[in-house]
C-alpha cells in the first residue's frame, strides 16, 4: 500500500488522491487559477473543498515556460496571506505550498502549518532545498524539468524522453533516501522543457515510473499538451484534460493536480469503478 505520513497521519494513495491549484500570483498561464485577496481565495478553497479535493496546493511564483521569476521576498509576501487565511479557516485541510525556494519552504511549513512541499526543480534550483525537507520531515513531491521555465520550452531534446525522465527521478530519490527522507512523490513534468510529442510519449509510457516505488503526481491540467492539440484556449481545455487524467489514473497515477477538482474526482470514482470489475 502507498501512503506518505501527512502531519503526523498516514494518507493511504491506493485509492488516487485529487490536488486543487491554487495560484496567489498575477500570470498563470489559466486565468480563473488566479486569486489576488482574501475574499476570492476563501471562495476558491471552499469550492475544491465541497467537491471533494484531498489537498491544496498554493504556488506563488508562476512557472509557465517563459515566466519571469519573483523575488524571494515578494513570494514569500504573496504566500504569508495566503497561507494563514486557508491554514486558520481550514485547519484540518492538507496544504501543498509550491516553491522551489528552501527558505520560502521553511518558512510556509514552520510558521503557516504547510505540510507538503511541491518543488518543480527537485532541489536543482536550491542546493539547501534537499537538507531542509529532511530536516522538517514532510512529503517531498519532486518533479522532472529540463531548463528553467524562463527557457525550457526553446527546442528541448531527448534521446528517450522516458528513460531520462526515470532515470533523473531515480537519482533525485536515492539522494533523498540518503539523507532520511520517507516520503517522495515524483511527478514527470508534464509541458517542463518538454515539446507536445515528448508530453505524449511520457503519459503512453507512464506506468514505467512505477519502478521507482514511490507516488505518482501528474499534473496535465488546461495545459499546452492538452490545448494546443486540441486547437483550443486553456478555457477551452477542460474536457482534455479530462481524458488525459484518466488515461493517467489507468497507469496508476495516484495524485492528479488539477484547477477543475469535481471532474477529476469523477474521473478517480469512474476508473476506481472499473478497477473493482477487473
Amino acid at each position: 500500500m502507498l501512503s506518505i505520513n501527512v502531519n503526523g497521519r498516514l494518507l493511504d494513495l491506493s485509492s488516487p488522491k485529487v490536488m486543487g491549484i491554487v495560484n496567489v500570483t498575477p500570470d498563470s498561464f489559466y486565468t480563473s487559477s488566479r486569486v489576488g485577496d482574501e475574499a476570492a481565495l476563501r471562495c476558491r478553497v471552499e469550492q475544491m473543498r465541497a467537491e471533494g479535493a484531498d489537498m491544496i496546493d498554493i504556488g506563488a511564483c508562476s512557472t509557465r515556460p517563459g515566466a519571469d521569476t519573483v523575488a524571494p521576498d515578494e513570494e514569500m509576501k504573496r504566500l504569508e496571506w495566503a497561507l494563514k487565511t486557508v491554514c486558520s479557516e481550514w485547519p484540518e485541510a492538507i496544504i501543498s505550498v509550491d516553491t522551489f525556494r528552501s527558505e520560502v519552504a521553511k518558512m510556509s511549513v514552520e510558521e503557516y502549518g504547510a505540510a507538503i512541499v511541491n518543488d518543480i526543480s527537485a532541489g536543482d534550483l536550491d542546493g539547501n532545498m534537499f537538507d531542509t525537507v529532511a530536516r522538517m520531515r514532510v512529503p517531498y513531491i519532486i518533479m522532472h524539468m529540463k531548463g528553467r521555465p524562463a527557457t525550457m520550452q526553446q527546442a528541448p531534446k531527448y534521446d528517450d524522453v522516458v528513460s531520462e525522465v526515470v532515470m533523473y527521478l531515480a537519482g533525485k530519490v536515492a539522494a533523498l533516501r540518503e539523507r532520511g527522507v520517507a516520503d517522495i512523490i515524483i511527478d514527470p513534468g508534464f509541458g517542463f522543457g518538454k515539446t507536445l510529442e515528448h508530453n505524449y510519449e511520457l503519459l503512453a509510457h507512464l506506468s514505467a515510473l512505477h519502478e521507482l516505488e514511490c507516488p505518482l503526481l501528474v499534473g496535465m491540467s488546461r495545459k499546452s499538451m492538452v490545448y494546443r492539440l486540441l486547437e483550443q484556449t486553456p478555457e477551452e481545455a477542460l474536457n482534455g484534460t479530462t481524458v488525459v487524467n484518466t488515461m493517467a489514473l489507468l497507469q496508476g497515477a495516484n495524485i492528479l493536480r488539477v484547477h477543475d477538482v469535481r471532474a477529476a474526482v469523477e474521473a478517480v470514482r469512474i476508473c476506481e469503478k472499473m478497477k473493482e470489475q477487473q
